[in-house]
Parts: C-alpha cells; sequence; structure tokens
C-alpha cells in the first residue's frame, strides 16, 4: 500500500511507529521491528550509555530505519532541551521525541512545561513530536509553537487500554495542521486500527508489541491493523442506521 506522509523532512511509508524498551532481548528487538516494517523507532536518552554497552544500535542499523531519541526521564523543560542538545550529539539528528513527566507513577505529561520547551526546541531548530495529553487546545498552542507534530496518548503508558480518549482524539485530528500520531495506551491491533479509521496519521506501539509471549507475530499484526485502518479511512465510514437491511434483495417466497 503506497501511501506515504510527511514529517518535518522525513516522508515515511509506514505509518507504524514503534519503540525499543521491554523487549527480552536485543536480538528480539530488532526481529520483531524488522517485521513490524517500521521507520521511525523511538531510543531513550536515558539508554545511550546502555546503548553503547550492549551494542543496542548495531541492532537497530537499517537502511530504512530513522531513530527518533526521547527526552523521558525529564521533569522540566530546561531539562528536555538539555537531554534534546545531547541527543542531538549522540544520535547525529535533529530529531525529538519530547517526554515530559515529573510524576512516576501515572507518567502524565506536563503540558505547560511542554509547551514551554517545544517553544525553545523549535526555535533551535530541532523537529519536535511532543507527547501530551489529548488536549485539542494545548495541540494549536503547540502548532503556534513550531511543532513538526502532536502525539496525545489515547490512555495511560503501559496500560494497553486503548483509546480511552476517543472523543479528544476526533477533534485534535479534526482541527490539526500538522500530524496526529496517536501514542500510549493502544494493547491490541484492533486500537492501533481504530485510531487510523477516525484520521490519526501514525500510532506509536511499543509495550503491546515487546511484552507479547511472540513479540515477531505481535509485530506484524500491527502492522497489517494499521494498513487496514488507514485503507478504511480513506474509503469513508459507512452510514449507519437504526433497522435491518438485507444485503440480498428479498424474493417473492417470502411474501
Amino acid at each position: 500500500m503506497q501511501d506515504p506522509f510527511k514529517i518535518g523532512d522525513k516522508i515515511f511509508q509506514s505509518r507504524l511507529f514503534t519503540g525499543t524498551g521491554k523487549f527480552s532481548s536485543n536480538l528480539e528487538m530488532e526481529k520483531a521491528l524488522l517485521a513490524s516494517e517500521s521507520e521511525l523507532i523511538t531510543v531513550a536518552l536515558k539508554r545511550v550509555e546502555a546503548t553503547m554497552q550492549d551494542d543496542l544500535l548495531k541492532h537497530l542499523n537499517h537502511p530504512h530505519i530513522n531513530l527518533l531519541p526521547n527526552t523521558s526521564g525529564v521533569r522540566t523543560a530546561k531539562e528536555a532541551v538539555f537531554a534534546a542538545e545531547l541527543a542531538r550529539e549522540a544520535f547525529e539528528t535533529n530529531w525529538i521525541k519530547l517526554e515530559i513527566h515529573p510524576e512516576p507513577k501515572y507518567l502524565m505529561p506536563d503540558p505547560i512545561e511542554t509547551l514551554k520547551a517545544t517553544e525553545e526546541l523549535a526555535k533551535k531548530g530541532f523537529i519536535v513530536l511532543p507527547y501530551i495529553h489529548a488536549d485539542p487546545v494545548l495541540c494549536k498552542h503547540l502548532e503556534d509553537a513550531g511543532t513538526s507534530a502532536v502525539m496525545p496518548l489515547g490512555a495511560p503508558i503501559g496500560s494497553n487500554k486503548g483509546l480511552k480518549t476517543m472523543d479528544f482524539l476526533k477533534i485534535i485530528i479534526e482541527q490539526a495542521k500538522v500530524p496526529v500520531i496517536v501514542d500510549a495506551g493502544l494493547g491490541s491491533p484492533s486500537h492501533a486500527a481504530e485510531a487510523m479509521e477516525i484520521g490519526a496519521s501514525a500510532v506509536l506501539v511499543n509495550t503491546a508489541i515487546a511484552i507479547n509471549r511472540n513479540p515477531v507475530q505481535m509485530a506484524i499484526a500491527f502492522k497489517l491493523a494499521v494498513q487496514a485502518g488507514r485503507m478504511a479511512f480513506l474509503a469513508g465510514t459507512n452510514q449507519q442506521i437504526d433497522k435491518a437491511e438485507a444485503s440480498s434483495p428479498l424474493t417473492a417466497f417470502l411474501d
């Protein structure tokens, strides 16, 4: 299915983005990510030292894979900007997934600090992809600040609960002038398909693939679900009706 879309200075064929955390091994991660055909893969900056030790980057060294460092673990805009600058040096990219969640239990993103950091990072030439609550007003402010996409959550990180923010996601997608990537909480391929059906540009999935007993098979399932959801969106939603309607014409013997 040829249906490319653009974020910043890159064009993607796959609308499934993936993460690198929670896999049982780097080899298992590599197999799953290759099976997913994902072209944008997040790597936490705090894993840079571990990366050098366990050769994580070696398993991500494929021509079609673009790395997206993230600032997971920072608590303020100041820390996020510092982390992004470190990531630019370490990964040789000006792309950054902005994550600021000061509270460790639920990992809820801080909207105020996220907006501050986006404003500063955009001025510094970063391609910013902020992880945020599904807040339509915040998304508009982030667009004005120069974000290259928005990444509203479907549910809390790692919860596998699906699109609990559906009503707000629909508003964001309707209003957005930048790509909308549904990030966090997608626990099954049907969740990803549903996000694509309502018009999301892409989804990001990590936990649901990484912790599955068969990560490769689940990665393929998510890949196909994203493709199916996108095709359904492009085809258009069928009208719902309140009564039954035969799919075949009624014949005389039923009268």
